[in-house]
């Protein structure tokens, strides 16, 4: 049986969690690591089967995977150390994966100790789609977010340029520009700009816009890809996770379903 570990305690690792200690995951948590020993023991509390509290080191040693759900610092910290071991990663926060030599790294170190990098398609859909058409030629992929502006605060866009998020009483177009920029302005909301990049044509031509809406009641997402293909759109509007307001809880549900694809013997899907 698979053995998993996760690397955050949040809205994301809550829920994974609570996928593998209900069975709908086909494996077994073994340990689990966040910053906060608190939110570890909150979230120990809520299952049936106890995983450790492990140091990162003493985590990696024991499972065969290690997710993390904790943010793009824990990537760079912790991943390389994951994969050098052998271990398998799943990276939630993949816009650390957007600097090239980092994500080289990565990808040497995963070759030369026969393990892999996971990338759950997050909140969005059309990855499928998007890795199939970018065969041939893709000439646009453009990614426009809406969120309401509890989805967008303690942004760095919203702290470094001084907005006022109350003062917005209808859609209103925040930024514009490329993905590479728009995960650093908004590392725990566009993370999906990072993946549609590395699927894509990369992070220096998928286009990006982010609309603060106050009536938006979810996190919407419409990407739009154009090449030899033809082109698609794609609309999602996700619900907001209960805990945490700048994460869809399809991100959850997209790692929740990686997990079991990796754990069960029929694939589908590109």
């Amino acid at each position: 049986m698979l053995k998993i570990g996760v690397i955050g305690c949040g809205a994301i690792g809550a829920e994974i969690c609570n996928a593998i200690d209900t069975g709908i995951i086909d494996a077994r948590l073994v340990a689990i690591y966040d910053r906060s020993i608190e939110h570890c023991e909150k979230m120990i509390g809520k299952l049936k089967n106890k995983p450790t509290i492990s140091r990162i080191d003493e985590l990696i040693k024991s499972v065969d995977i290690v997710v993390e759900c904790a943010s793009q610092e824990a990537v760079r910290e912790h991943g390389l150390t994951v994969l050098e071991n052998g271990k398998d990663l799943m990276v939630m926060s993949v816009g650390a994966l957007l600097d090239t030599e980092l994500l080289n790294k990565f990808k040497s170190a995963a070759q030369n100790n026969r393990c892999r990098i996971y990338i759950p398609s997050g909140a969005i859909a059309g990855i499928d789609g998007l890795k199939s058409a970018s065969v041939a030629s893709i000439n646009k992929v453009m990614l426009s977010t809406t969120k309401n502006p509890k989805g967008l605060a303690g942004a760095p866009y919203i702290i470094e340029n001084k907005i006022d998020l109350s003062s917005f009483h209808e859609k209103t177009l925040l930024f514009k520009g490329s993905a590479e920029d728009a995960v650093k302005a908004f590392p725990q909301n566009v993370n999906v700009a990072a993946s549609l990049s590395l699927a894509g044509i990369g992070s220096k031509k998928t286009e990006v816009r982010v609309f603060v809406d106050p009536k938006a009641s979810r996190n919407i997402h419409e990407i739009t890809v154009e090449g030899d293909f033809g082109a698609f759109t794609c609309h999602v509007e996700n619900v907001p996770s209960p805990s945490n307001p700048r994460t869809s809880y399809l991100a959850a549900l997209s790692a929740i379903a990686t997990l079991k694809k990796i754990t069960e013997p029929l694939q589908i899907g590109t």
